[in-house]
This record gives structure tokens, sequence and C-alpha cells, in this order.
């Protein structure tokens, strides 16, 4: 299918528009002529002299003698019959004489015009009145040779607005093909030297791939017109350079946190014997679950925010969340306690969402808890939600760290910062924190905070 040319369309229009020009301009005349405007001045019967003159030419024939004459032609003579006091008549252009069948009167009043061979005349006969001009005469081309008409007294139709402009286009038809030839010649190039810049962009463009998606259009050269077009295909780049990235990023983050647990799994599978095996291969499996669950939710969000904006009770997820770890705790030897305010409170985000970081937060310090510890889940009155252990700990310095994607402190210690990174993403999604303190006494708080609604 092909593609529309601007440089066709704007040139198309141009024309469109003098051609426009010219006819708005020309009834803007007659308006201001029939108004009483001097330097337009014009009439009604002269706005009908245009199809009177060519009823007057389709009524030449020449006669026995082989003389041209005025045969009214059944148009004209139902002209003359409207219009009484219509006259007509036709001259030699070489020898001024007026032809069988022109009206005396137009002949004798003139006879003398027609000694100076003028190219147009308007007049009026005298007895009439001299405001209004009611006859014209003018050269014209037939097919007996070149005659001087003349009409008076014809009356106005309103197909004579018709007339008149096509006989108004046929005397400036060339002035008009030239001014319009020259314009859309110089549309057409000033619209192909305007648009070499956009050349220069789509070359540009054609050498972005999915390898360099970082790199930019240039703006510099691009017209103040297609400014906004170039920067708005830099931002969707943009956008897209950081959709993939994302994605990218999601890949590689979900190979990396999976490895360590996938790891640990294969292990426990060579030693079946371990009396803890059944249990430890569940717990293994829930945090690889876990881990999926949070990948996937993050996924979701990021095509679907709106998700990210419903009103959860934080209280009811956090007790839920606390309440399913209960038995884990007790399997692992730990406890676990939970803490809230009475009643609710109201936070914006996805319950899923919530829920698998929750669930992430918890299984970690259950792994970190030493045996017989207490693992502590409280939300305080501002909906901030804590997550308490008391094992080793997380050093002041890897606080910021744990949350990167790709962080591993040691790949022996899987207790701690499993799919931290894919949390501080879900919070970031939410619009939230995560961040995390010192347990007084020793040990990790990990906090939540989900804006309000």
């Amino acid at each position: 299918m092909s593609r529309p040319s601007l440089a066709l369309r704007v040139v198309g229009y141009l024309a469109l528009g003098q051609l426009l020009a010219f006819l708005i301009a020309w009834l803007a005349t007659i308006f201001l002529g029939l108004t009483g405007a001097e330097v337009f001045a014009t009439s009604l019967e002269e706005l009908a002299a245009a199809r009177a003159v060519k009823q007057v030419i389709a009524s030449l024939a020449y006669d026995g003698r082989g003389s041209v004459r005025i045969e009214p032609s059944p148009e004209l003579r139902e002209e003359l019959r409207r219009s009484p006091r219509m006259k007509v008549a036709a001259f030699n252009s070489i020898t001024g004489e007026p032809v069988e069948g022109s009206s005396a009167e137009l002949a004798n009043a003139l006879a003398r015009v027609n000694e100076i061979s003028p190219s147009h005349v308007h007049f009026t006969l005298p007895g009439d009145s001299k405001e209004s001009r009611l006859g014209m005469m003018e050269p014209r081309r037939t097919p007996f040779g070149r005659l001087h008409v003349a009409v008076y007294g014809q009356t106005f139709v309103l197909s004579d607005v018709y007339h008149a402009l096509q006989d108004e286009l046929e005397w400036l038809r060339v002035y008009l093909v030239a001014v319009v030839l020259m314009s859309v010649t110089t549309a057409w190039f000033a619209v192909r030297q305007g648009l070499w810049p956009l050349r220069a962009i789509a070359q540009e463009a054609s050498h972005i791939d999915m390898d360099s998606l970082d790199q930019r259009l240039s703006s510099d050269q691009a017209p103040t017109e297609i400014g906004p077009l170039v920067d708005a295909i830099n931002d969707a780049l943009k956008r897209l350079d950081a959709g993939v990235a994302r994605q990218r990023r999601f890949t590689a983050n979900a190979a990396h946190e999976l490895r360590t647990p996938v790891a640990i799994l294969s292990a426990r599978l060579d030693a079946p014997e371990e009396p803890t095996f059944k249990t430890d291969l569940k717990r293994d499996a829930r945090r690889i679950r876990n881990i999926v669950e949070q990948l996937l939710t993050a996924a979701r969000l990021e095509r679907r925010p709106a998700e990210s904006d419903q009103r959860i009770d934080i209280i009811a997820v956090a007790r839920a969340m606390a309440a399913d770890a209960a038995l884990l705790a007790i399997r692992a030897e730990r406890q676990i306690a939970f803490e809230a305010p009475p009643g609710e409170l109201r936070v914006a985000g996805n319950r899923t969402a919530i829920e698998s970081v929750l669930a992430n937060l918890i299984d970690n310090a259950l792994h970190a808890e030493p045996e017989g510890g207490l693992v502590f889940v409280k939300v305080t009155d501002r909906a901030v939600v804590e997550v308490i252990d008391h094992g080793e700990g997380i050093a002041e310095c890897d606080r910021e760290m744990i949350f990167e994607p790709f962080w591993r402190k040691s790949e022996t210690k899987p207790g701690t910062g499993l799919g931290l990174s894919i949390a501080k993403e879900l919070v970031s999604i939410h619009g939230g924190q995560i961040w995390v303190e010192e347990t007084p006494g020793g040990g990790a708080t990990f906090k939540l905070a989900f804006p309000r609604p």
C-alpha cells in the first residue's frame, strides 16, 4: 500500500487555496461593486452581460451573400422577450462596421467608439439613468473572426454569477496558470528542502535496534514543527529502553535469586538419609515458590499498575501471614508472635504483592532466628510493618546493598537476603519503602511502609 506524500498534499492544498482565494476575492469585488464602492463599481446588468454576449456569439451566422449577421438563437429570442429593452450588436473589429441584425440604436451610439477599437467598454445610452451602467462591449474571438460584441439592457438571473466567473477565468487563465504553477513549484521545492531533517532522523532511527536502545534521535536540526514528534519518539525510546532493561533485569534477577535455593535443594537431595530431610525439602520448595511468586507479581504489576492501588487492611494481611507461618516456625523449632493496634489500618496496594513480600521477609527471619528464638511481626499505628529477628543481623555497611540485584554476602548463608531485591521492586511499584534496622540486642528488623489511601 503506497503512503501519501506530504509534499503532494501541501502542494495540492496550496493550489486549492489559491483558487479559493481568487474566487472569494472575485465575489468580494462583486459585493463591493453592488454596494456602491466606487473602485469596484458594477451592476447586475453587467454581471448578466457575460451570458448575453455568449448568446449573441451563438446567434452569429452567414447570410446568403457570405456576410456575418445576427440571427437570434432560441436562447437569445427568449432573453429578448424577457427583457424588452435589451439590445445587441456586433461590429467588425477592423472596419468598425456593424453586422446585419445589430440594433441600430447601439450601432449609432457606438460608431465613434469603435473607431478607437476599444478593448472593453461599459456604457449607458442617452435617456437612461447614469447611476447604473446597463451596457457592455468587448472584443471576442468568434467562429467568424474577431468581432466587438455589444449588449445592453439584459436582465440578471442567478446563473449569471457562474457565467460571469467563467468569463473572468477565460480572461485571466494565463495569469492564474502562471501564478499557480510558480506557487506549486516553489512549494514543492520548499517542502522537499524542509523535509530533509526528517529523512536524516529516519536514517538515524533505522540504526536503532534492541542492542542500541540507549541511542536517541538528534533534535538539534529538527524544525520547530517536528520537534515535538522527535521528543515524543525519544521519550518512547527511553521508556522502551527502561522496559527492556527491566525485562533483562527480571530474567537475570530471577536466575540469580533461584540459583542459591536450587543449589541447596540439590545438595539436600544428595543426603536423603538426614532425619530432617523431608522438612528441609519442603522449606526449600516453599522458599523457591515465594521467590517465583514475587517475580510473577512484580511482572504483573508493571504491566497493570492500577492493580497496585487497592485498599488493603494491612493489619489483617500481616496477621494472616504470621498465622500461616506459625506451623513452619514450630517445625523449625522457632516461635512467631504478632502485635497490632485494634481495628483496621488501610493502605494502598496489591494484596497478593504485599502477602508475597511479607511471606519472604518472615521466611528469611525464621532462617536467621536462632533455634528456639522468637520472630516478631508487628504493625505500628502508623501502618508500618516490622519483621524482627534476633539472628546475626546485617552490618550497617550492607544495609543498602542487600536490596541490590545480585548482591550476596555469602553463598554459604542463604538465610539472609534471598528475594530482597524483588521485594524492594514490589514495594517501589506501590510507592512504598522497605528498609532494615538493627534489632535492639542483636538481629535485623525489616520495616515496610505503604502509602495511605
